[in-house]
């Protein structure tokens, strides 16, 4: 995709991919330009969230960024701290975070999955103000639903390896079950 198109993409909304009573929405930070360029969630080609999602047994193979749809089939959907496609999640302002993370709490209110997975430890943290998170499940609920915070599958994230990352999505994966 040529540089025109991506930075043509910054004003594009990328819908949610969700329903009522999920078992897991996944929460991203933000788009990036080639999300917003194709209309899928987690686009970019090094981005590891569909294969740590398969190695982590939510998914019975990888799915590619198009069949995003199919999420729903599996109780899983995806949605965003920020709607802003950035190159990077750090072009985003802190009150653009805690402003995602009102408008996410409301979010949850009206679908109520059974957990929030907010994919980014340091968008949750900002989000939810919550400075001393860990990845893992945390002590905050919105109404019934339990947040669990998991690494950034950004290839920018070299902290995590996707076998770590598929890990921790897998106890997240269990917990959910």
């Amino acid at each position: 995709m040529k540089r025109e198109e991506l930075e043509a993409a910054r004003d594009r909304v990328i819908p949610d991919v969700a329903a009522g009573g999920l078992r897991v929405l996944f929460c991203g930070i933000n788009p990036g330009l080639m999300s917003a360029a194709t209309g899928h969630h987690f686009a970019r080609p090094g981005n590891r969230f569909w294969p740590v999602l398969h190695l982590s047994g939510f998914t019975p193979r990888v799915l590619n960024p198009a069949e995003q749809d199919g999420l729903l089939t599996y109780g899983l959907g995806i949605t965003n701290v920020a709607a802003r496609a950035t190159a990077r999640a750090d072009e985003l302002s802190a009150e653009e975070f805690r402003e995602g993370g009102r408008i996410l709490t409301a979010k949850v209110e009206r679908l109520r999955p059974r957990w929030l997975a907010v994919v980014g430890i340091t968008a949750y943290r900002t989000a939810f103000d919550d400075k001393k998170a860990q990845v893992g499940p945390q002590e905050r609920t919105i109404g019934d639903t339990r947040v669990w915070a998991l690494p950034n599958p950004s290839g920018l994230n070299a902290r995590w390896t996707a076998e770590t990352m598929a890990e921790e999505f897998a106890r997240l994966r269990a917990a959910a079950a």
